[in-house]
């Protein structure tokens, strides 16, 4: 498949134009489903020119290489705004609802299990307190 991957609030917290701290997993997911799993990445983001670089190259430090940026092929002329590549997925902070955790986008992609089932099958999130548990834990 082919991944277009946001960079700000998505693989970084919101800095912009400074590079956030990482998102929990980000790094870890992105680099299991390029190297080992064989998925095309491409990094799509509003960044261009020196804050692009900053960008490409803090995910470079971090194992991750883009097959390309902000453009469906390494070899295409850039493209002027409004740009859209074309993903089967798109990983965006702004998303209808939000980011999902890192968790939950991975078995998405792996599983193709729906948001609901990959969210209940998350074995990274904390598991849930009951009422009686929250209740008593003040």
């Amino acid at each position: 498949m082919v991944i277009a991957v946001d960079f700000d609030g998505t693989i970084v917290e919101h800095a912009y134009p400074a590079i956030g701290r990482p998102i929990p997993f980000a790094i870890d997911v992105l680099k299991k489903l390029c190297y080992e799993e064989y998925h095309q990445l491409i990094l799509w983001t509003v960044r261009e020119g020196t804050l692009l670089d900053d960008a490409v190259a803090y995910c470079r430090e971090q194992g991750v290489e883009f097959y390309a940026v902000n453009r469906n092929e390494p070899e295409d002329v850039e493209v002027s705004y409004p740009r859209k590549v074309l993903a089967d997925i798109y990983i965006d902070d702004r998303n209808l609802g939000g980011l999902p955790d890192w968790g939950v986008i991975y078995r998405i992609i792996k599983y193709n299990e729906s948001w609901q089932d990959a969210y209940l099958n998350n074995d990274m999130l904390p598991p849930k307190k009951t009422f009686f548990a929250q209740l008593f834990s003040r």
